[in-house]
């Protein structure tokens, strides 16, 4: 019976590995507060809309409203997040043997 040797592979993240790493972070940090902008207005919109469904009593536009706020700030509550959520699962995934 023959045995296999599978090869180890040890490659980790580097910063110097390619050209234009500090010009990709810049693009992502402004992609993070375009989304956080993006959230920002998004509950404004949410809220207004849940204040006239309230008012006019629809209650089709009050729950979408609702929802819209829910799925705002949630969506700045992940992108705030972003660096914290990487970092955990990529040392979560580096502990892994």
């Amino acid at each position: 019976m023959k045995t296999w040797m599978i090869p180890s592979v040890d490659v980790t993240p580097n910063q110097n590995g390619l050209p234009g790493i500090a010009a990709i972070e810049k693009i992502v940090g402004a992609l993070l507060t375009f989304g956080l902008i993006a959230a920002v207005a998004g509950i404004a919109i949410s809220a207004i809309a849940w204040a006239i469904g309230s008012h006019s009593s629809n209650p089709h536009i009050a729950g979408r409203g609702k929802t819209g706020v829910l799925v705002s700030a949630g969506a700045a509550m992940l992108i705030g997040a972003a660096n914290t959520l990487v970092t955990f699962f990529s040392a979560a995934g580096s502990a892994v043997q």
